[in-house]
């Protein structure tokens, strides 16, 4: 869990501005997809009750477009029926309604809505544009996402402005790798991506299952803020992690909801250690919950004895391997120098290959994502969301110039306060029921598991983020079941390069 010191990590902060009914509604609206071509069968409220497990495992620090931008070429390469996918703009036509339908033009590039300089492929008003393009090496040094970097990313100019004009990612990961001492100086590493030979294994499930192109982390910020919200709905007015002795936070997690209910639950830990509570490196840590449940978090190890035994929980969470290197984090991640991609795939695939192979199989939901976009280019804005529960952020810091210190704490703006979202992440959709070949363009941040979670086991919300979400229905064919026998899924390779010395 714990990330590299990052000079860019302490500033920056919007105190709070409310965005008005206009921005609210011409944010939405202009990422809002309009149909899908697979809709499937609906569901309603009393299908869920055919699902009676539900895994979720976020791991760490990969953007929507860096990991499955260039998943339309990989659908025409391998014969999967094209559909409305907002990936990398390269991948999508150049105009037309929304959804995105049609061919993909024929230069790789920018995003073309913004010209250079000063668009989002640039590290400043004197350099070359920086287009995406496909990173070979499986490691790479970490671009921050953190809540200075994260505005900065918005509208590099004026963090502080309701237009985002998505000019920062260069910008910013130039100023951290000049700060830190890494290589990629340039910040060139922003606009890398990956693509389905990298990720087989990924890019198959992401195509014969569920995803999303409207699927959000929960607030611009790091790791620690937004795995908050997954477990709690809400960061309770944090953007930087509680310092270290911070007391445990009383605010009530989904965990202590399903308890209270009678709702089995555990969390798997993969680096689990001895210590009381143990729950090494767990977003869990930040709350009392961990002290209140000790017994209910186990090795991941336990995760295949409990498929094995027909003992798997209602509700179960899988903390990805931080110290092991094991979580996809890019960068220097305790100690570990770029987390490889690969590696971290593979270790996913054990997982879902087990339940793929278990009894647990027929009635239970995966859900993959990423806790957060790791500084990586989007094309996609922030969404206008619903403020949890009305507590400010508490811990702004100024940042460096010229990111501060003016910009969030002697200032206002939409996105200062937690009434946006951060940045697009991964989804999968792993079940029986998942629709086949289904993309939802139904804006939503992964709080909405919550939501699934509550309203299959009739819970309250956590909070007003979580009881504004979709309860994730839209996913799932339960009339059909359509793997209801699970398919044969190609193996993760780990033999890619693996440097953080040069590019690409």
């Amino acid at each position: 869990m714990s990330k590299s010191s990052n000079p860019l990590s302490n500033g920056c902060a919007h105190k709070i501005a409310v965005a008005s009914l206009a921005i609210l509604v011409a944010s939405l609206a202009g990422c809002r997809g309009l149909g899908n071509s697979n809709l499937g069968t609906g569901t309603g409220t009393s299908d869920l009750q055919q699902i009676n497990h539900i895994i979720i495992l976020a791991q760490e620090n990969r953007g929507f477009e860096h990991y499955f931008g260039s998943l339309r070429g990989y659908w025409a390469a391998n014969g999967y029926p094209d559909q409305s996918f907002d990936g990398l703009p390269q991948f999508n036509p150049l105009a037309g309604s929304q959804p995105l339908q049609g061919p993909a033009p024929s230069l790789a590039g920018c995003d073309p809505s913004f010209p250079a300089p000063g668009n989002d492929c640039t590290v400043d008003a004197n350099s070359p544009q920086v287009s995406t393009f496909h990173m070979l090496s499986m490691c790479q040094e970490n671009p921050s996402p953190s809540w200075n970097e994260s505005h900065a990313d918005w509208n590099r100019s004026d963090p502080l402005s309701s237009t985002p004009l998505l000019d920062g990612f260069v910008w910013t990961a130039a100023h951290d790798a000049r700060s830190l001492g890494f290589f990629d100086v340039d910040g060139k590493r922003a606009m890398s991506y990956y693509d389905g030979s990298d990720l087989p294994y990924y890019y198959f499930l992401a195509s014969n299952f569920a995803t999303s192109d409207r699927w959000f982390a929960p607030t611009m910020s790091r790791t620690q803020p937004n795995r908050m919200y997954l477990l709690a709905a809400t960061s309770a007015g944090h953007v930087y992690p509680p310092p270290p002795g911070s007391p445990p936070l009383a605010t009530q997690t989904i965990f202590d909801l399903l308890q209270a209910a009678g709702v089995t639950w555990k969390v798997y830990v993969t680096d689990l250690s001895s210590a009381n509570p143990p729950a090494q490196d767990s977003a869990l840590n930040f709350f009392a919950t961990a002290a209140k449940y000790p017994n209910n978090i186990v090795p991941v190890s336990q995760f295949q004895t409990d498929l094995s035994n027909g003992t798997l929980p209602a509700v179960a969470y899988i903390e990805p391997g931080y110290n092991a290197g094991l979580d996809e984090h890019p960068g220097i991640d305790d100690g570990v120098p770029g987390a490889n991609v690969q590696v971290g795939a593979q270790f996913v695939s054990t997982l879902i290959n087990g339940l793929m192979g278990s009894s647990s199989w027929k009635d239970s939901v995966f859900i993959l994502t990423y806790d957060e976009f790791g500084g990586f280019y989007d094309h996609v804005p922030p969404q206008a969301a619903v403020s949890p529960d009305g507590i400010k952020p508490m811990d702004l810091e100024p940042g460096p110039p010229p990111n501060g210190p003016d910009i969030c704490t002697s200032g206002t703006g939409p996105t200062c306060d937690f009434v946006y979202t951060g940045y697009r992440v991964p989804l999968i959709v792993i079940s029986p029921f998942a629709k086949k070949n289904y993309v939802s363009h139904t804006v939503a941040d992964y709080t909405a598991w919550l939501k699934l979670v509550e309203t299959r086991f009739k819970l309250p919300s956590l909070t007003q983020r979580d009881a504004a979400q979709m309860d994730m229905t839209e996913f799932f064919d339960f009339q059909n079941a359509p793997w209801k026998t699970p398919p044969t899924t190609p193996v993760q390779p780990t033999a890619g390069p693996c440097y953080m010395n040069q590019l690409p």
